[in-house]
């Protein structure tokens, strides 16, 4: 018989508060089209996106994501002391080691929670939430900062014509803490890793130091016709999958909050799923462009302070992206 004695956890877990940044320097399609031969309404009917965010050099992973934090823990009403883990999503952070997540949590004054960054692309916000919710449920951490964060802009070839007017930078955070009732579903997740050659960084950084390959820093390049019919085909039956996983239909739903990569790829979705009119549909992409991790809780920050969902909803929240990963759950919204 085990001595092992049980973990003292809630029973469930729920985002409590959410949080986002956007970086000061608002890029037009027209800045883009400085450096590939294209055009404003070519974009936008491509796309959706009009605008985007670019950091600045202060505007660094870290103090984005500690601007965002801030913001998420007042809207929970939890200090920084009782966070008992930081959960960092990012492909834009440059230092292999430490992880990011140690930096933010001694800046925002977290005392000495448990910190690691993941790798999981624009799905790497789902992977963070799944995990959090174990940690407050298996009793490890009463509290999780979930971040996700990137400074896409650091790695996109602006000569790139299918690609340079895609991607922004950004950070959101979410806080995940105890709840008397199921307020994070199941989550829906995997990978197919044998299309983990439709998105990926051109140069690995080993060649790119040896200099065997060409002059150009790396960057992301993707097969944009494969990636957008895997994602709307593919990932509208991973999101009803979600739905199923926890026990409710289309109609049920309050908010769609997916991965804000292309406008196409979401309004397809929301046609393949079926969703009723009433249910509100996050189109951040359009003014915030493609911000892979942090676009869940930043479309979801930007739906509460506009009044388009409020506290209560129930959203189906669904990332995918490089490697090729998902990961899909519904949340009550904070």
């Amino acid at each position: 018989m085990s001595k092992i004695k049980p973990a003292k956890g809630s029973p469930y877990a729920r985002i409590l508060g959410v949080g986002g940044y956007r970086p000061t320097r608002v890029v037009p399609n027209e800045v883009i089209l400085e450096t590939i031969d294209s055009s404003d309404e070519w974009i936008r009917s491509r796309s959706g996106i009009a605008t985007r965010h670019w950091a600045s050099p202060e505007e660094t992973v870290a103090a984005m994501s500690v601007e965002a934090s801030g913001k998420a823990l007042a809207d929970a009403g939890v200090s920084p002391e009782q966070i008992g883990a930081v959960i960092v999503s990012t492909v834009s952070h440059f230092k292999q080691t430490p992880a990011v997540a140690t930096e933010i949590a001694h800046r925002i004054g977290a005392g000495k929670p448990a910190a690691f960054d993941i790798s999981a692309g624009c799905a790497g916000f789902g992977y963070g939430l799944t995990l959090a919710k174990g940690m407050v449920v298996e009793g490890s951490a009463e509290y999780v900062l979930v971040i996700g964060v990137e400074r896409l802009s650091d790695l996109t070839d602006l000569e790139d014509r299918a690609t340079a007017f895609l991607f922004g930078d950004g950070a959101g955070a979410v806080v995940v803490g105890p709840s008397s009732e199921p307020a994070i579903g199941p989550t829906v997740w995997g990978s197919e890793g044998d299309k983990s050659e439709t998105i990926k960084q051109t140069v690995p950084w080993d060649e790119y130091r040896t200099g065997d390959t060409a002059e150009k820093f790396p960057a992301i390049t993707q097969e944009g016709q494969a990636v957008f019919r895997w994602a709307v085909f593919e990932m509208a039956k991973v999101a009803q999958q979600a739905l199923d996983a926890a026990g409710i239909t289309a109609e049920d739903l309050d908010v769609f909050i997916p991965h804000q990569a292309n406008m196409r790829i979401i309004d397809s979705m929301v046609k393949t799923l079926k969703l009723p009119e009433h249910v509100t549909v996050a189109r951040d992409v359009e003014t915030t462009g493609n911000t892979s991790a942090a676009s869940i809780p930043l479309a979801m920050e930007r739906l509460l302070a506009t009044g388009a969902a409020k506290s209560g909803d129930t959203a189906l929240v669904i990332g995918f992206g490089a490697g090729l990963v998902y990961a899909a759950t519904v949340v009550t919204l904070p």
